[in-house]
């Protein structure tokens, strides 16, 4: 297992406090469009598929599967950042993997999401780990 690098608060803006007070609580939420049946993250008002306004918040498993990684060994604190489909959905998010040995990581591997703290007082960040 790797050291954990320390993430920058983001920023939360009014369009993504639910989001962010989601995963406050322990909850990986997504955006769902109403109009077109589909789903996104990054959550935001307007729908990138259709253009709709008509979107709402639906919690998830937190599980998914590693679509693509990279380990960044070359930073003072190497990690692994990726891409994971969110089980149930065609919604691929960018995460980092965490708790886990680097070597051991695969395309297809499950993972679940994972909530870590940020640098300063901001809110908690998704993350995933091993499942």
């Amino acid at each position: 297992m790797s050291e954990l690098r320390k993430i920058p608060a983001p920023h939360v803006e009014e369009e993504t406090r639910a989001y962010w007070d989601g995963v406050d609580a322990g909850k990986l939420l997504l955006k769902f469009c109403r109009s077109c049946n589909s789903a996104h993250h990054y959550p935001r008002s307007i729908c990138p598929h259709c253009g709709s306004d008509d979107t709402y918040f639906t919690e998830t498993s937190g599980r998914a599967s590693i679509y693509s990684f990279s380990i960044l060994r070359v930073a003072p604190i190497p990690y692994a950042i990726a891409y994971v489909t969110l089980e149930g959905t065609d919604v691929t998010m960018m995460t980092n993997i965490i708790n886990c040995d680097f070597d051991a990581l695969e395309v297809g591997q499950p993972v679940k999401a994972c909530f870590v703290e940020t640098e300063g007082d901001g809110p908690v960040v998704p993350m995933f780990e091993p499942a």
